[in-house]
């Protein structure tokens, strides 16, 4: 498919095309499981600045892998009706522009966490770009079936930015919660691509629901959401927490769990039901901000 020529376009267009690059919506999601993981490693609030700098360095690295990803998928862009309006495609800036201002985002991200943060921060964030654009974006999207099981082991990545940004080191605890993230983005992406099953293989992506039966892809989104239930709830003795998460944690797994046992059921004749797949998904981003902000409030609470 051809791309648009770039077109001329006024200031406002540009910011906004450069903004869009970036994938706001999916940042605000990531920074969501880092302060919260900030607050569990400082056993209270770590300190404003220390917050600011970690979120400044996080968001300009995501932006900056964001981007890079768009420049690397602009041609299947082009093809989905989900992502056909994306700046690359509508010709609001050149494909160089849009790699030059990646760099710099990532040239940005790391001289932030370095010197306001600690080395390793910038190195995991650094690390997390270079896998979700080379593992991922690069070698996996587009060959393999498992490509949002492995690649999203980079957006699980800021709970270890978040952990390291406050202790300068790793441990079980933000293991536990990577794990949580990795095992949490399957079953939200999927239900995702259930709703453009069309869009995927008219590009040629193999995304599950492309290339198996609706029925493998929401028994599958039900199998990880129950280990994720399980991880979850081991992530409670393993970083001290108290009743207040234990609870939350039980309930908003069970409820993850009622949405995805229903979306199977529904797929019992490999028809898809986008409702309950579209349910599943808004869902989930509910799950995960309420699983971390409640985490917070626990420690807060305990530690006032």
């Amino acid at each position: 498919m051809t791309l648009a020529a770039p077109t001329p376009r006024t200031r406002v267009d540009v910011v906004r095309g450069y903004v869009a690059l970036t994938k706001p919506r999916i940042i605000e999601l990531l920074l969501i499981t880092t302060i919260p993981t900030m607050v569990v490693a400082a056993k209270g609030f770590p300190g404003l600045w220390l917050v600011v700098a970690t979120l400044a360095g996080g968001t300009l690295a995501a932006g900056g892998a964001n981007a890079l990803n768009m420049v690397i998928d602009r041609d299947i862009d082009a093809i989905m009706e989900r992502t056909k309006r994306r700046p690359l495609v509508t010709g609001v800036m050149t494909p160089r522009a849009a790699t030059v201002f990646a760099l710099g985002l990532e040239l940005a991200a790391f001289a932030a966490l370095s010197i306001w943060v600690n080395m390793l921060s910038a190195y995991l964030a650094m690390g997390a770009t270079a896998f979700y654009v080379v593992v991922y974006t690069i070698w996996l999207k587009r060959r393999s079936k498992q490509n949002i099981v492995i690649g999203g082991a980079a957006g699980a990545v800021p709970v270890l930015i978040g952990w390291a940004a406050v202790t300068n080191s790793l441990s079980w605890t933000p293991v536990l919660l990577f794990l949580v993230i990795f095992i949490w983005t399957p079953p939200h992406f999927w239900a995702l691509a259930v709703r453009y099953r069309d869009d995927y293989e008219a590009a040629h992506v193999p995304m599950m629901p492309v290339v198996t039966s609706l029925r493998r892809t929401t028994l599958e989104i039900l199998v990880y959401s129950v280990v994720m239930w399980a991880l979850t709830i081991l992530v409670g003795p393993v970083a001290h927490l108290g009743w207040i998460y234990a609870v939350t944690a039980t309930v908003l797994g069970a409820l993850f769990n009622f949405y995805a046992l229903r979306l199977y059921h529904h797929a019992r004749n490999d028809r898809a039901d986008v409702a309950e797949a579209m349910r599943l998904f808004h869902f989930s981003i509910t799950y995960l901000t309420a699983l971390f902000v409640f985490m917070a409030v626990d420690v807060l609470v305990r530690n006032h």
